[in-house]
């Protein structure tokens, strides 16, 4: 039931940013319906392909339901969403942290290695976002110094590590979850960063 509560938080969240975007540029509601869409369901969208499952948003409008509504809600009231710029972040670090989880674990369910249900986490959590900023012509987070695409890793490593430790799946997600938004929250609040790569060769 939290794995499923995560899916739809993490399609919304996602769409909200997307969606957002869109705003910005001022663009028709068409236009901020295909953004907010693309980022909501990008991730698990390339999560289905590459596991080789039905994709979810097929076997289940829900999340283009989520994914308009959130839509109509942004054509009337994204101005004032827009002025919510760290929320706005926070927003994005929960479709992070519940996208990680949930990559992994539809990996697992399926059969696949360790190492791949952690890169299906991380590839859930920062494709969609990814798809949006390219599209858009924004910088992405993820080539900023700070955490965001380690936060994923975490979060994914997290959720297998407490898996196999024989943890409830339920509990596992939660703590796992938890664990990728307090990294990524701890990079907008606080400006955490890990070590950047140095050329050592340099006089």
């Amino acid at each position: 039931m939290l794995l499923q509560v995560l899916d739809y938080v993490g399609v919304a969240v996602f769409a909200i940013t997307g969606g957002i975007v869109a705003s910005r540029k001022q663009l028709d509601f068409i236009a901020l319906l295909f953004f907010a869409t693309l980022t909501g369901i990008g991730g698990g969208t390339l999560r289905d392909l590459l596991l080789g499952v039905p994709v979810f948003w097929v076997e289940n409008e829900g999340y283009l339901l989520v994914c308009l509504v959130v839509s109509i809600f942004l054509w009337f009231f994204a101005h004032w969403v827009e002025r919510l710029h760290k929320p706005l972040r926070w927003a994005d670090a929960i479709g992070v942290s519940a996208y990680c989880v949930m990559g992994v674990a539809k990996a697992m369910a399926v059969g696949d290695t360790v190492l791949v249900a952690i890169l299906m986490g991380v590839s859930t959590a920062t494709f969609g976002g990814i798809l949006r900023d390219t599209i858009a012509g924004e910088p992405s987070a993820i080539v900023k110094p700070e955490i965001y695409v380690s936060a994923a890793f975490a979060g994914a490593g997290g959720f297998v590590v407490l898996v196999q430790l024989g943890l409830p799946s339920a509990l596992s997600a939660a703590v796992a979850a938890s664990l990728a938004l307090v990294l990524r929250g701890g990079a907008i609040e606080f400006g955490w960063t890990l070590p950047g790569y140095r050329n050592k060769f340099t006089s």
